[in-house]
């Protein structure tokens, strides 16, 4: 039914080939077809001429114009030729690191990451911030530090190439504060600062936003395994559980921006005593925090692998028993929903818990109940923790390289 999920296993559905964008060699459409070939070098890597053409369906001429030009304006850099048996040697075209750069910052409910990257997607500096939970000045002028190091370290050229400011952050900051023991005072601060806004009146870039799980999700889609996957359920456990949903490439928000919001399901029916729990109440790291402490232990963080050693390793096992199970049950329901390639899990946490957290939750849906539907197969994760604050910085280097108005679309197949 499901196996044990490794870093090394190819993509679902590996019958489907590789998903490309497709150009047109007619007038009026070179910024399009300039796009094209930027997303073809993307997602292939280092290309030589010919092969950009025959993926994006443009003319050898066309794409010879168009990379020269990319070329002369800092965005593609030539390699070393490739001589073959006969002929002349291509030379492979791959993005100049250097052509661009965007700021992604993940505002967590523990942690505040800002995350610089080059025209590659490649990390150049990261910062971190760690609370209790956040306060929105103390959040705020941490950014204005570290945008001060930004402009700094890159200068006056690599500051006129900064695309602008990608912003991952829970559509509420000031939800479930019981659980979270954060005060009346300190959430009605959060209610009324639209963040999105207070970013943007401190730099000169343009801000855009997205809800930190759907941001993580689109690390994943567009960097990670969810490439080669046409449908899938993304989870992420952070603070609190969440998720993002793709379905037929395309990262889908609703109406609300709630779609995947895997975190708030239910897990039963509602009974005498009220609603049932969600899923978060069982399967965050919250809850494992919270075991620990009602047990005296300190919190060990969840950088290490201290939490599958003593002390800690009992409360964690009960914590993953529990967790999965819960997931597992998330799963069973959406997997009734949608027809999936897959469920992606990644998360916050150390690869040796996220793969404890994987393996118990494929033990757990063994023991559910698929008779009429086919339980999807479990992945693990490529980002990781990072993957808020890449998914954000990812939204301008898209906004304003990729060809497709709708973000984060994938093209046909070939």
């Amino acid at each position: 039914m499901t196996r044990r999920a490794d870093p090394t296993d190819p993509p679902a559905r590996p019958d489907r080939a590789h998903l490309r964008p497709r150009g047109s060699s007619q007038g009026g459409l070179r910024q399009y077809n300039e796009r094209v070939v930027l997303q073809a070098i993307r997602l292939h890597g280092a290309l030589p001429g010919a092969e950009i053409a025959r993926l994006t369906g443009l003319t050898a001429q066309t794409v010879s114009m168009i990379t020269k030009s990319l070329i002369d304006d800092g965005y593609l850099r030539k390699g070393a030729p490739v001589r073959g048996k006969v002929g002349q040697p291509s030379v492979p075209l791959s993005l100049d690191p250097q052509g661009a750069y965007a700021i992604g910052i993940k505002v967590g409910r523990r942690r505040l990451d800002t995350l610089l990257i080059d025209f590659s997607g490649q990390p150049c500096a990261r910062w971190s911030l760690e609370y209790r939970f956040p306060d929105p000045e103390q959040v705020l002028a941490e950014l204005r530090r570290r945008f001060t190091a930004i402009r700094r370290k890159l200068g006056p050229h690599g500051r006129g190439r900064l695309q602008g400011v990608g912003l991952a952050a829970p559509l509420a900051l000031s939800s479930w504060q019981s659980l979270l023991g954060v005060t009346p005072a300190l959430a009605e601060r959060w209610n009324r600062l639209d963040l999105r806004d207070a970013v943007a009146g401190m730099c000169d870039w343009h801000v855009h936003s997205m809800k930190d799980t759907a941001a993580a999700c689109v690390a994943e889609l567009v960097a990670g395994r969810g490439r080669g996957m046409h449908s899938f359920l993304y989870i992420f456990v952070d603070t609190f559980i969440g998720g993002g949903l793709v379905i037929d490439s395309h990262l889908r928000n609703g109406v609300t921006g709630n779609a995947g919001a895997i975190g708030s399901m239910p897990l039963g029916l509602p009974d005498g005593r009220g609603a049932a729990p969600q899923l978060l109440t069982v399967a965050s790291l919250h809850t494992l925090e919270r075991a620990w402490r009602e047990a005296g232990l300190r919190n060990p963080g969840f950088d290490g692998l201290e939490a599958l050693q003593a002390p800690w390793l009992a409360v964690t096992r009960v914590w993953l028993d529990s967790a999965a199970t819960a997931i597992a049950h998330a799963i069973n329901g959406a997997t009734c929903l949608l027809d999936l390639d897959g469920v992606i899990v990644d998360g916050a946490i150390h690869r040796g818990l996220l793969a404890e957290l994987i393996a118990a939750t494929e033990g757990a849906m063994r023991r559910s109940n698929w008779e009429g539907v086919t339980a999807p197969q479990l992945f693990a994760g490529t980002i990781g923790p990072d993957a808020g604050a890449l998914g954000g910085a990812l939204l301008p280097l898209h906004a304003n390289f990729a060809p497709d108005r709708d973000l984060f679309i994938k093209e046909h197949a070939r």
